[in-house]
This record gives structure tokens, sequence and C-alpha cells, in this order.
């Protein structure tokens, strides 16, 4: 399994959301490993996760609290009363990241998002050395200009990763996804705005027990690589099912989508 280039274990405090999490973090590890171990699929291919028929099985309430339902959130994408809202931690080196923003999240968002069902909350995790971290800064900054999903489609693109993300590709990226104003990207960039965003998103990350990307949850529910869109379909509509039962269909009330338009991408574990 790939080491972070940038983890650095002494500043990092795993399971800050009680002992409950525990049991997360482990099924995130466990599966984490088993996309990324030596001999997994070279076709990038995830062990199927188990979705319960039950729509509690598998939910961490405590997890469901990360959820930040901010209607002005640039990295989000639909009703900020959404019943089910799916964080994504993900890094954009990541080639299982860019299968699932491919491949799965664009059907996602046509099944879900635009129902209103589904809000996804983007939270960057870079956890491969200095260009995942200006990739990060970048989509950050992208989406101060309401840029972030087609930032994220560029950064996600076939053979995208594989130019790299120093600065000059990130600027590059952030003209391609239709930001404006380039030289407020650059200086965004380079901003402690950006750099604490991006720390936030991380240590939220490692708080959790997540060691690879993609990691999700799915109103508390853990899941880990691109699985399947089977599988997100079944936790979705597991999620959907018991908002419905409990009445809790959202926070806010607040109707107002997070940032413009998602071309998304996809993604899975760490590569």
């Amino acid at each position: 399994m790939p080491t972070p280039k940038n983890t650095k274990p002494s500043s990092r405090k795993p399971l800050l959301y009680g002992a409950v999490i525990v049991v997360a973090a482990a099924l995130l590890g466990f599966a984490s490993y088993k996309a990324t171990a030596p001999g997994s699929s070279s076709a990038g291919t995830t062990p199927t996760a188990e979705v319960s028929g039950d729509p509690q099985a598998g939910v961490y309430p405590e997890l469901a609290k990360l959820a930040r339902r901010d209607a002005d959130d640039k990295l989000a994408v639909g009703r900020a009363d959404a019943p089910v809202v799916l964080i994504e931690y993900a890094d954009f080196k990541c080639g299982y990241c860019g299968k699932f923003a491919r491949d799965t999240e664009p059907e996602l968002i046509k099944e879900y998002v635009e129902d209103g069902t589904l809000r996804i909350e983007w939270r960057n995790f870079p956890i491969f050395g200095e260009e995942s971290e200006t990739a990060a800064r970048g989509a950050w900054a992208a989406g101060q200009q309401d840029r972030f999903w087609e930032f994220h489609a560029a950064a996600y693109a076939e053979g995208a990763k594989e130019k790299g993300f120093g600065k000059d590709r990130v600027k590059a990226l952030a003209q391609e996804a239709g930001v404006k104003d380039l030289a407020r990207f650059m200086k965004d960039l380079d901003g402690e705005a950006a750099r604490a965003a991006v720390a936030k998103d991380q240590e939220q990350g490692y708080g959790i027990g997540a060691t690879s990307t993609p990691s999700f949850l799915i109103n508390g529910r853990p899941i880990a690589g691109a699985q399947p869109k089977e599988t997100f379909t079944q936790a979705i509509e597991a999620a959907a099912e018991q908002a419905k039962t409990t009445g809790n269909a959202g926070a806010t009330g607040d109707t107002t989508t997070g940032s413009g338009d998602a071309s998304a991408d996809s993604g899975d574990s760490a590569k």
C-alpha cells in the first residue's frame, strides 16, 4: 500500500471524534488496504463494500455530524437541506479518485443531486506530497471564483495527473476551468486562507482514520475506495429512507446549492 508522502504522525490527531470512531477507522483502513495491497487487481478495481439492508447498520452518528451543510460552501453541490450528504476525501494525484470522478460521480449527481436527495461535499485530502497540496489549494482557489467543479473536472480528466500539478500546470487547469481572474487565482493559491482550508479538511480526514483516497461518508456510513456505483446507490437510498423515517431530512431548510455545476470526475484508493 503506498505510503502518503506528507504524513506527519507526530502532528496527526487520529480518532478525534470519540471512541466509536475506532470501528469506522478500522473499516476505512481495512478497505483501503484491500484496495491497494500487493496483489490487488492491476485494473484498479476495489473489493465491493457490503451495504446492509438495515439502513442503520454501519452508520455512525458522530461521523454524520461532519456534514457542514453550508449553503455558501464553494466545494459542494446539492441542496444544503438534502436528506443525504456524501462527504468525499480525495487527492487530485489519486488515480482511483479520478476513476470515481469520471465514472460514478456524474451519475450520482444526475440521479440524486438533481432531484434534491443528495448533497456532495468535497474535502481536500492531499496525501502525496507537494504537488497534491498545490492541486488542493488550486481547487480551493478556483472555488473562490465559483469554478471548483470545473477545475475538478479538468484535474481529473484522463491523462491530467500524468502531467503533474506544479504551479504552472495548476494555473493552466484554472484557465481551462474558466477561472476569469488568474492573477487573483495565483494570489489565492499561495494565500494563508487556502492553506488553512486545505489543512482543516486534511486533519478531518486523518481524524476519522482515513489513510488512503478516496474515502467517503454517506450520512455517517464509511465507504473506502472507488466502489461500484451500486455500492453508493444502496448507501444513498438506505440513508434517504432512514431520513424519511426519522423526519431528519436536512439541518437547515436552506435549499441553496453549494457551488455551481458539478462536471464531476471519479476516483478510488490512493495509487
